[in-house]
This record gives C-alpha cells, sequence and structure tokens, in this order.
C-alpha cells in the first residue's frame, strides 16, 4: 500500500470495562457528562442518554476522593439499568482522587502535566541533570503504585497531555511545543512500562490544530521507536459550538483519522453531551470507508511529508494565488491569472507532461472514492516533475445534507491543508447558499490555521467543573466579539484546564467559583471574581480600553 491509501495504523489493544480498544476493533466513540459527579441521579441520567446516541464510552470530572467515590454509585446504578457503557474518571491535580477512582471505574485519564507535579508554576524553569533524574524519581514513585492498583482492579489508563498544561520541568527542557508534549507523555509510558502494565490509552490535546496534529504524529513516530503501539484518543479541546465546533473537530480529527491514527474519538462541543456523537459517528464513518477504496500507486516526495502542519508546499506565485499568499477561496476571492481544470487522475498517468501544467492555477478534482489520498497523490507528482504551480482542490458535496457538508468537507479540505498540499479551495455543495459555502470554506482554512478571516472562539465543553450556563455564555460572548477579526477570545468553564488551554489566546472568559468568572488578557488574570451576567460588559470595556475594539459592520461573513 502507498502512503496515500486509507490504511488504520497497528496498535495494541486495551481493554476498558467490557470494550477493547485498538488493534482491529472499531474506533470508540466518546463523551463526557457536564453534570455535577456528586448528583448521583443526575449523572445516571444523563450518561445514559450519551449511551443511546451511540457512545462506547463516557468520562465524568472526579475533583476528589468523594466524586470518585459517587462514580462508582453512578457504575452500579448504570449497569442495573442494562447499560454496560465504561466509565472513565477525569482527574486533574489529585493523585488521592485517581487512586480512589481505580477501584470504581473502567479508566482512570490522569494528565501527566499535573499528576504529580503542581502544573505551571513558574517558579523554577532550570533543572540540573540530578534534580530532573529526581524528578522522574518522584513520577515513579506516585504513578507506579497507581498503576499497581490498576493491575489489581483490571483498571485502564488514559495518559491525558493538554497543551498549556505542561510540568515546569517539561517546560525547563522542551518549552511549550510539541516535542515537550511528547515527551511528558512518554515520562509516564516508560514508567508504565517497567511496571509491566499495558492497558493505556493515550492522548495529546490541544484547541490549536495544527499543534494537536504535529503533536500525535511525533507521539507515533517515538512510541515506534521505542517499541510502543498504545492506542491512540483524538481530540481538538475546547473546539467550541455550532458550526465553529464541527469544523476544528473534523480538521483535526480527520487529518489524523485519514492517516490511519486514531482508535477513539472525542468531539468537544459547547452543547449538550450527547449532540457530540452523532458528530463523531458521521467523521468516523466517513473517513474509514475509504478502506475499500481502490489502491492508488503513486511515488511519494519526501519533502512534502514533514509532521509539522504548518509547512506548506512551495509554489510559485500566479496572480494573488501560491507564493506568499494565504490560499484563495473560489466565490470569494477575485483569482487572478489563468485557472485551468485538471484530473488528479491524469497527473498521476504515465502519459503526464509536466510542460502541459507549469505556470498555471491548477483545479485538481478526482473522483475516486479516496479523493483526498489521489490528490494528494496528485500534488507530490507535480513537487516530483518540478511543477510548481499553485493548487487548488476543487471538491463537490452536491446532494448532501449541510450538518454532513460542514464534517466532510472540513475533514476533506483539512487533511489537504494540514498536509501542505494546497493553495485554495473550491467548496461546492448545492444544499448550501453561496454566502454558506464561503463562509464555510472560510472557516476551515481558519481551522487549519492558514488564513484568520474571523474571530477565533475557543470554549471548552463544560463538565462538573462548570458553575455557570457555558453555552448560553458563549453565544453571549460570540454574539458581542464576533465581528473582532483576528482575536482569539477563549470561554473556559473553570479554572483547572482554562488558563493552560487558552494559552495562545489574547482574551479569556474562565470560570472562578459559583455563578462568577474572571477575564484574562493573555496569560493574567486582569479582572478576578465578577458576577457572570456582568462579565461580557466588563469584557467589551476591557477590548475598549486596550485599543482592540470597534463597532460592527454589516460586512463580514
Amino acid at each position: 500500500m502507498s502512503v496515500f491509501d486509507y490504511k488504520r495504523r497497528h496498535s495494541s489493544v486495551t481493554h476498558i470495562g467490557s470494550v477493547p480498544t485498538g488493534g482491529r476493533n472499531p474506533i470508540r466513540l466518546q463523551s463526557m457528562n457536564n453534570t455535577s459527579t456528586t448528583d448521583v441521579d443526575g449523572s445516571v441520567a444523563q450518561a445514559l442518554r450519551i449511551a443511546a446516541a451511540g457512545a462506547d464510552i463516557d468520562r465524568l470530572t472526579a475533583q476528589g476522593e468523594r466524586e470518585a467515590h459517587a462514580m462508582g454509585e453512578i457504575r452500579r446504578k448504570l449497569r442495573a439499568s442494562g447499560c454496560g457503557m465504561p466509565l472513565v474518571a477525569d482527574i486533574h491535580f489529585n493523585p488521592k482522587a485517581a487512586f480512589a477512582a481505580a477501584t470504581e471505574v473502567d479508566k482512570v485519564r490522569i494528565n501527566p502535566g499535573n499528576f504529580v507535579d503542581p502544573g505551571r508554576t513558574f517558579v523554577k524553569l532550570e533543572f540540573t541533570d540530578a534534580e530532573y533524574a529526581a524528578e522522574l524519581e518522584r513520577i515513579e514513585n506516585t504513578f507506579g503504585p497507581f498503576l499497581d492498583l490498576c493491575k489489581q482492579h483490571g483498571t485502564a489508563v488514559r495518559i491525558g497531555v493538554n497543551h498549556g498544561s505542561l510540568s515546569d520541568r517539561i517546560m525547563s527542557r522542551y518549552g511549550d511545543t510539541p516535542a515537550g508534549m511528547v515527551e511528558s507523555a512518554m515520562e509516564f509510558l516508560r514508567v508504565a512500562g517497567k511496571h509491566d502494565f499495558h492497558d493505556i490509552v493515550i492522548s495529546i490535546k490541544a484547541s490549536n490544530t495544527v499543534v494537536m496534529v504535529h503533536t500525535v504524529r511525533l507521539l507515533v513516530r517515538a512510541m515506534e521507536k521505542e517499541g510502543m503501539h498504545y492506542p491512540l484518543h483524538l481530540g481538538v479541546t475546547e473546539a467550541g459550538d455550532g458550526e465553529d465546533g464541527r469544523v476544528r473537530s473534523a480538521v483535526g480529527i480527520g487529518t489524523l483519522l485519514a492517516e490511519g491514527i486514531g482508535d477513539t474519538v472525542r468531539v468537544s462541543l459547547s452543547e449538550d453531551p450527547e449532540c457530540e456523537i452523532p458528530v463523531a459517528r458521521e467523521l468516523v464513518d466517513y473517513v474509514t470507508s475509504r478502506e475499500d477504496a481502490p489502491a492508488i500507486e503513486a511515488e511519494c516526495c519526501e519533502a512534502l511529508m514533514d509532521p509539522d502542519p504548518s509547512i506548506r508546499r512551495r509554489t510559485a506565485a500566479v496572480g494573488n494565488c501560491g507564493g506568499g499568499h494565504v490560499p484563495v477561496v473560489a466565490g470569494y476571492d477575485n483569482i487572478e491569472g489563468d485557472v485551468v481544470e485538471v484530473s488528479a487522475q491524469e497527473i498521476l498517468s504515465e502519459n503526464f507532461d509536466p510542460a502541459s501544467v507549469d505556470g498555471k492555477i491548477l483545479m485538481l478534482i478526482s473522483g475516486h472514492p479516496n479523493r483526498v489520498g489521489e490528490i494528494s497523490a496528485a500534488v507530490h507528482r507535480l513537487t516530483l516533475s518540478g511543477v510548481m504551480s499553485p493548487v487548488i482542490a476543487r471538491l463537490d458535496y452536491n446532494g448532501l445534507a449541510t450538518e454532513k457538508v460542514v464534517i466532510r468537507a472540513s475533514a476533506d479540505f483539512g487533511t489537504l491543508l494540514m498536509r501542505g498540499l494546497l493553495d485554495g479551495v473550491d467548496l461546492q455543495a448545492d444544499s448550501m447558499t453561496e454566502e454558506e459555502r464561503v463562509r464555510l470554506a472560510l472557516g476551515i482554512l481558519q481551522g487549519a490555521r492558514r488564513r484568520i478571516s474571523r474571530t477565533e472562539f475557543v470554549s471548552c465543553p463544560g463538565c462538573g467543573r462548570t458553575l455557570f450556563n457555558l453555552a448560553e455564555t458563549v453565544q453571549k460572548v460570540k454574539s458581542a466579539t464576533s465581528h473582532l477579526t483576528g482575536l482569539k477570545i477563549a470561554v473556559m468553564g473553570c479554572i483547572v484546564n482554562g488558563p493552560g488551554e487558552m494559552a495562545d489566546a489574547d482574551y479569556g472568559y474562565v470560570g472562578a467559583g459559583k455563578g462568577n468568572v474572571s477575564l484574562y488578557r493573555g496569560k493574567v488574570a486582569v479582572v478576578k471574581n465578577i458576577p457572570a451576567g456582568k462579565a461580557v460588559e466588563r469584557m467589551i470595556e476591557l477590548l475598549k480600553a486596550d485599543g482592540v475594539w470597534r463597532e460592527p459592520s454589516s460586512d463580514f461573513l
């Protein structure tokens, strides 16, 4: 098989309750309760709705031992109702809660950035080799006994690294980088190996799709180098809601799925958790349907295989397309220069003449069942032939409902953009107006970090730690600030992941207690503990004081 064909990555099998994950098992779908974990009946009711929507696995937050033991009661009530869906305890900052949960649930998720370490304190950013080694020993002294307990109870472990919550130790050597995130996971995996514990799933998440895709690609390489093949859980954390949340998730998750990476998936939306499952189902089924597609026989250009998605194929500018220009959107941008439609199959044929397409803007089309693979192969062929013409991909989704178009187009164009292969997109869909198609195309480009054309919102899906109406708040913030093109604004449910996961946001709105929030400028809380009902107004005041506010107009998409 070529690198352009769809083939699932080989992984070991991890048993999560009655649900084996990895290997040749189906890609598992997950969600997470946003109920208070101590509200046992409410949590059971929501978990049943999540299961009814088609989830294979469900997760709840366990801030402390009380919540961990409540999860045991939730699990017992689910089993009594005939629901065998495994439960996962989400742990941050509290090893005692992890130990308690190991005896109550099917899997425990720990964050290497704060399981033993206090998280990013920025107090100590220089470690000698001896100090670094002592820190690793401290990890083993805590994590090792936890793994032994999990082995006794048949409890799986998820090692879940989050961008923005790396420890000072990792930051001292790697900074807040994909390499640092990978090493944070590998440190814990090496301890697991010493304890002969292998019921493990790994996740590396970020709200930035480029960081997420880059890091997971590096992690796969790092594990292979050390003989590890653990299942991978995929997700774009704090993806948001509505179309934006679906686009960002499909761009990041879809890119990795297309490369055969991923054994479990969660689409994190700032909506009711059961709404996540149909989106994940559509995305997974769409990408994996390529498995039966005819093989694509083509030579790979190694220069286009860099794991960093921010690297783009080098092309010559033709008018306003290619070169250093941002990718164009057909139907929105006035494309300058000759545009020639050509099929990917023609470029891959034995009779292909590179001179016939050089110096033009190429509109690539494909009728292959794996058209992402065929278009990728065609661009590789162009590059190997010395052709530097800009490439626009035209993909049509005619006859599909809008919801399917959003997910499929985001996965397809997102994959091609994350491979650095495109200079433009042409999205066709007869279920959408031209304005809707253009908006979606621009959203995909923004989701892939190729072109910024609107405000970027980052918002978590909410969990039992969220103490205000997250979905309602996200809409209020969007309504007030969606015209501020170029700004990145985060809406986070709580202090646990909030400041870390919104580390690259310009402004943040973070839960600070029941009914209260704090406003951030970058990583610094500048307005603390204000009533949630007044927070949007105060954020606008902050934006005005900083000179970045402008009144909305009617000419933005």
